[in-house]
């Protein structure tokens, strides 16, 4: 898929269903907090979600009172529906549309997570592409967080193929860069109750 095609597979995914029927859905993402707060970060931590789309990290960050947090996403209408959803508390974050395999970050951040974006890029120049503004795009001793579907997991989501990545595969993927701090699979359950299995990881630039 090119932008133009990516961009419109996710604007008519978030124009036809509802937060509650995407299989991504998860009303606490409860190992996303937990790997932030493993970073022992500071509250006005620079932190940038990317797909980060309508979910529901951003106001978790926002309870938990972090004051300087991005969200990134190919969406307009992803975005338009969580901007809806937060109300006025939409003003205290940056947002961003664009396509994370062409994205260029013009400043940097201590904490940059992705839930199931990255896997989406099957390509190896996007691959290659994303990791460079990761890399550029984390200050130093900075935090990087992936949480991709696994070798056990599904091949395909929302009706397009996926890369899935086992722990050892996302260590060689940011080496040398990046240090490992933790990796770990967990299964999540989708609103139609079936399981999908996702590698984490956290890792520290060097």
């Amino acid at each position: 898929m090119n932008t133009d095609q990516r961009k419109d597979h996710w604007n008519t995914i978030y124009s036809t269903k509802s937060l509650n029927e995407v299989s991504w859905y998860q009303p606490t993402p409860q190992s996303s907090l937990d790997l932030i707060r493993n970073t022992n970060c500071k509250k006005t931590d620079k932190i940038i979600d990317i797909g980060g789309g309508d979910s529901f990290l951003v106001d978790h960050l926002l309870d938990n009172g972090f004051t300087n947090i991005s969200v990134l996403d190919i969406s307009e209408k992803a975005i338009l529906k969580a901007k809806n959803r937060l109300g006025d508390r939409a003003n205290l974050v940056t947002w961003i549309v664009a396509d994370i395999a062409k994205f260029t970050p013009i400043e940097t951040y201590n904490i940059w997570h992705d839930r199931a974006a990255f896997h989406f890029l099957t390509q190896e120049n996007d691959i290659k592409n994303y990791k460079n503004a990761f890399t550029n795009g984390i200050k130093q001793g900075g935090t990087l967080i992936l949480g991709t579907f696994s070798e056990n997991g599904p091949l395909k989501c929302s009706g397009i193929p996926i890369k899935q990545y086992s722990s050892a595969m996302l260590h060689t993927l940011v080496s040398p860069e990046f240090k490992q701090e933790e990796t770990f699979s967990i299964n999540h359950t989708t609103p139609s109750s079936s399981t999908q299995n996702f590698t984490f990881g956290r890792f520290s630039k060097l």
